[in-house]
């Protein structure tokens, strides 16, 4: 199975399935491959997209402008680049994953 994040020259690429219309923005675990997010925010005019990354960029300790949607604009599996090369970045990222990964 791919990795759910894998380091890049620019910093790492993250995959993710995203779950837009629920009560609370929150990582909820792993759905195969990807990480999944639940998201405060519809579907509509990018609204959600915005929130995941602006959720991504506050948890992960970087700044917004460093977290872009590369693919996946309008479709649940999204892939987004973090644009960090710092050290701790992985240590981050790492636990954004579940414990036990069979649950999720």
């Amino acid at each position: 199975m791919p990795p759910v994040y894998f380091p890049t020259s620019q910093g790492y690429i993250l995959r993710l399935l995203v779950v837009p219309g629920a009560s609370r923005t929150e990582v909820v675990g792993l759905q195969g491959d990807r990480l999944k997010v639940r998201v405060a925010a519809a579907p509509e005019k990018g609204a959600a997209n915005k929130k995941l990354l602006d959720f991504l960029a506050k948890i992960l300790g970087v700044p917004k402008k460093a977290v872009h949607l590369t693919s996946g604009a309008q479709s649940r599996e999204k892939v987004v680049e973090i644009e960090n090369r710092s050290q701790d970045l992985a240590l981050r990222l790492e636990k954004l994953l579940p414990v036990n990964p069979g649950e999720s």
